[in-house]
């Protein structure tokens, strides 16, 4: 269960406090899958962030699991976020000198051990990328370095899955069949998917839509 209540999040300027997020609140399942919309600028990223263990909210209580990320020590909130939590960003994030099979695997360089490799290789094969194994990040498409970014993030079957506008950089072709994986993906780990987008192509695929409106979470039209 991923269990938000009453979660703000505040900055100091120069001309005042600045609200991003103004008491969020969401109770969230394994399966359960999420799009919150909302422009440039809404608060999107923060929340993910938040959600993610990134960023410690001004006030309010994030609990995945029943365990509070932001009352564990950096080390253990650290360990907790790369078992936990998978992300996929807007820019994939790939390590240029790594191969495809070693940037999925980089999340497990500091996990339990366990069969990481093929964990990863089946992942690999499941968005279409079993011919990728030993190509760097410049040898692939745009779309195939997304695919490779998702299959990094479920390398250690996390909980949470967390996406931010993981189709913004692709053309139509390639964000279809990067949201076609990610969701198939999503249903058959069990994942609780919160995404965050300005797309509604993308937002009309989800079951639940929620918007970002002065810092507020509501139902998106």
């Amino acid at each position: 269960m991923l269990s938000v209540r009453a979660l703000s999040k505040r900055y100091d300027s120069g001309a005042g406090a600045l609200t991003i997020l103004d008491g969020v609140s969401l109770e969230l399942a394994r399966g359960d899958a999420v799009c919150v919309l909302g422009p440039s600028g809404s608060g999107k990223s923060t929340l993910l962030f938040i959600l993610g263990a990134l960023e410690p909210p001004t006030s309010g209580q994030v609990t995945l699991g029943g365990q509070d990320p932001f009352a564990l020590s950096e080390a253990a909130r650290a360990a907790f976020r790369n078992r936990n939590v998978g992300f996929v960003f807007q820019d994939h994030c790939l390590l240029p000198q790594c191969s495809v099979l070693e940037n999925v695997l980089l999340p497990a360089v500091v996990a339990p051990a366990g069969d990481h490799v093929a964990r990863a290789r089946s992942l690999l094969e499941q968005v279409g990328l079993k011919d990728r194994f030993d190509h760097r990040p410049g040898q692939l498409s745009g779309g195939e370095r997304q695919r490779t970014a998702l299959a990094r993030a479920l390398v250690l079957s996390p909980t949470l899955l967390l996406c931010d506008e993981p189709t913004g950089n692709l053309d139509r072709a390639a964000a279809d069949r990067v949201a076609s994986m990610l969701l198939d993906l999503h249903a058959g780990q069990q994942t609780i998917l919160v995404l965050v987008t300005h797309s509604l192509d993308l937002a009309r695929r989800f079951p639940v839509r929620l918007e970002l409106v002065e810092g507020a979470l509501r139902p998106a039209p």
